[in-house]
């Protein structure tokens, strides 16, 4: 999800969407995708409303090898539950992964979507403590 405007980030995202605020030399979204492909995981929808083009331009110079990357642009801001189901297009039965476009994890995605298949979940939600 890369929709938001990250007014709490400014002036960090004045002139650009907060999935594109670098961190570590890297914009946050390329962060995001290289987790996803170090999981093989390979097709990604990106919902976006906000910037959208600036967003699709970069990762479309990036070339992000072995990756399909589809887009859902949201004409109207629709939320975290609209914007998943504005890209229901895209989706299929199989479960899929939820991930904000400013946030950086190292959660172990594998066991996360092992436990969501296991337990036969209708939804499964990762959280950790931060002190």
């Amino acid at each position: 999800m890369a929709g938001g405007e990250g007014s709490r980030l400014r002036p960090l995202t004045v002139g650009r969407p907060k999935p594109m605020v670098p961190i570590a030399n890297k914009a946050v979204i390329g962060h995001i995708l290289d987790l996803l492909k170090s999981y093989g995981i390979t097709e990604v929808v990106i919902t976006l409303r906000y910037m959208a083009a600036a967003i699709q331009d970069f990762l479309d110079d990036a070339k992000i090898h072995g990756m399909t990357l589809h887009y859902a642009v949201e004409e109207v801001p629709l939320g975290t539950a609209g914007s998943v189901k504005n890209a229901a297009r895209y989706l299929d039965d199989e479960p899929f992964l939820v991930i904000s476009g400013d946030s950086l994890t190292d959660f172990d995605l594998t066991s996360i979507i092992a436990s969501h298949v296991q337990k036969k979940a209708k939804a499964t939600l990762t959280l950790t403590h931060i002190d």
